[in-house]
């Protein structure tokens, strides 16, 4: 069986400490992503990720890789610069 993460407007209300109006403004506004089911929405936990961080899970943890490999990048090119200089 799939587990899901996923939250109701009130306790995404209660987790991101605003009114429960206002979750379903962000809902409205395709801040935060949600799936109605019958008559009550669900938000995947995915979606307060995206929400917060104002990326996707993927892109946030590839921006974080790319961040670590800019001290080596930038050593690697000063590197390749000076011997060219000579």
């Amino acid at each position: 069986m799939i587990k899901i993460d996923s939250y109701s407007p009130k306790q995404v209300a209660q987790i991101l400490q605003i009114s429960k109006n206002t979750v379903y403004s962000l809902i409205n506004r395709g801040e935060i992503i949600a799936k109605k089911i019958g008559k009550v929405y669900r938000i995947p936990a995915r979606s307060l990720s995206f929400f917060i961080t104002g990326l996707d899970e993927d892109l946030y943890n590839a921006q974080r890789e790319d961040l670590k490999n800019i001290a080596p990048i930038k050593s690697e090119l000063t590197s390749v610069r000076e011997r060219d200089l000579q």
